[in-house]
């Protein structure tokens, strides 16, 4: 079937007809406003790094071989750097990042796994100028780096901005060189805030959907005043090209980290000297607490700065003046705050909120951050569970029987002999205490924060905590190694 075809005449009426009645559409605007004059203010203060580093037990750098038999054979091996070395020979590794500039005498910022173990750094700025950089100083812990380069001259260099104040759905800029395309701007939105992606124990990245790749590693992402509200890190990816997902490290979390690595060459972090562990559902509602907010402490580390002013059980509700809504932020507040300072701590014991103030000393390589302590004791094989009809009895409240710590248990469950309170001797499976990792052999020391030494203890407090409509019970419990931590427990009955 072909076209008809439209007589001239009618064709034209109806061209007049449209004209007269069609409205006037105004001009649309051509998208969304152009980042292109902050792109060419911020864009020569990025860099584009390339760390090398020789790896021992190779093959050696492939290298020229003439063909068999030819005289230029022995050429070729007097120059070969392999030849010989056997096994000593070395292959040469080489990694893209990206970092930028944060003063005119050339420091420069990226992120450590850039420059881990390199043997070699060049920096090479937009005019095309390639200079080699030296470490300052590094830091796994947040995977930042800091470098120096001498350019002879002042260089561009930006500044960090407040990144609690980039708020979701914020418009941010990523500026890199992903995959070695040097200059290679992108844009996006804070997607999420303080994420944990388990990297390391100061975990609060700035989630965007800013272009992420391989290469973008240590990278400015910018607010639209142009300022560093991020180091872009890591990505959620397959095979290495970006998903949307993209996490950088906030500005506020990295710059005292770098001030003290272009000052000392290291970090300086505060320590606390306690472990603690999240405040669970059934914890808070074994004490009282309206919610699940803060870190409770489940040891403190003597001598050590919390000595002698926190306790085992407490609950730290604000650290240095700021909340605490998870266990998680804790570590990384209390890192950030300055060595001596004297900070005010809120903290929640027997029912009461209290302020104390403690003297912070600082992390060692050799000291354990503030952080969660797992217990992975193997189960001991359980007593038999004897059934019981009528009046519910201890053990079917609480889910688990106890028993004294007498030479027999202490023998039969290998306990430690500064081990004190009650045997768990066995526990019923189903229960609340079961699901939670309550095992045969654990010792419980503390009920709703009270020492218990006999079954009488825990009998009267477990009455009074169901005369008080509470649901459930807070248990400090030890394993055989003397490890404890505190679990809440559901009553039963």
């Amino acid at each position: 079937m072909g076209f008809r075809p439209i007589r001239m005449m009618a064709f034209a009426a109806a061209i007049a007809l449209f004209a007269s009645v069609a409205p006037v559409v105004a001009e649309a605007p051509a998208g969304p406003q152009s980042v292109a004059g902050l792109v060419n203010r911020l864009s020569p203060a990025v860099v584009n790094i390339s760390s090398s580093h020789r790896i021992p037990g190779g093959n050696g750098v492939p290298y020229p071989k003439a063909p068999d038999g030819s005289p230029l054979n022995q050429y070729f091996d007097d120059l070969n750097p392999n030849h010989d070395q056997g096994g000593d020979a070395m292959d040469e590794a080489e990694s893209l990042g990206s970092g930028f500039l944060i003063s005119a005498d050339g420091l420069i910022v990226t992120n450590n796994h850039v420059i881990d173990g390199a043997d070699q750094v060049l920096i090479y700025l937009t005019d095309g100028t390639r200079l080699p950089a030296k470490i300052i100083g590094a830091d796994a812990k947040t995977d930042l780096a800091v470098l120096k380069i001498d350019a002879k001259h002042p260089l561009p260099f930006v500044e960090f901005g407040d990144s609690d104040t980039a708020e979701v759905g914020d418009w941010v800029m990523a500026i890199g060189n992903p995959f070695g395309l040097g200059g290679t701007v992108t844009l996006g939105i804070v997607s999420a805030r303080n994420r944990d992606i388990q990297s390391g124990p100061y975990d609060s990245y700035i989630q965007t959907d800013a272009s992420i790749n391989q290469g973008n590693s240590g990278g400015p992402l910018f607010d639209m005043s142009g300022k560093v509200v991020g180091i872009n890190s890591a990505i959620i990816a397959r095979g290495g090209a970006s998903l949307g997902i993209g996490f950088a490290v906030p500005g506020n979390l990295a710059k005292p980290v770098v001030d003290q690595l272009a000052k000392f060459g290291h970090t300086k972090r505060g320590w606390l000297g306690v472990g603690i562990q999240d405040v669970t559902d059934d914890i808070a509602a074994s004490i009282g607490r309206p919610d699940t907010h803060g870190a409770m402490i489940t040891d403190v580390t003597s001598p050590g700065p919390a000595a002698g002013v926190l306790e085992e059980g407490d609950i730290i509700l604000e650290f240095d003046g700021k909340p605490i809504p998870e266990m998680r932020d804790l570590p990384r507040l209390v890192a950030e705050t300055a060595v001596g300072k004297p900070a005010p701590v809120k903290i929640f014991r027997d029912g009461k909120e209290q302020s104390l103030t403690i003297t912070l000393g600082e992390l060692k390589d050799d000291e354990q951050a503030d952080a969660t302590k797992s217990n992975t004791t193997p189960p001991l094989p359980s007593a038999p569970t004897s059934e019981t009809a009528g009046t519910p009895t201890l053990g079917d409240i609480l889910g688990f029987d106890i028993a004294p710590i007498d030479d027999v248990n202490r023998k039969t469950y290998a306990l430690g002999s500064t081990l004190t309170g009650l045997v768990i001797t066995s526990v019923k499976t189903g229960t609340d205490a079961y699901e939670k990792g309550v095992l045969t052999g654990f010792v419980v020391a503390e009920v709703n924060q009270h020492k218990v030494k006999t079954v009488d203890d825990v009998k009267a407090i477990v009455t009074a905590a169901m005369e008080a409509g509470r649901g459930a019970i807070l248990l400090k419990v030890t394993d055989p190694t003397g490890a404890g931590r505190y679990i809440g427990v559901k009553l039963a009955g």
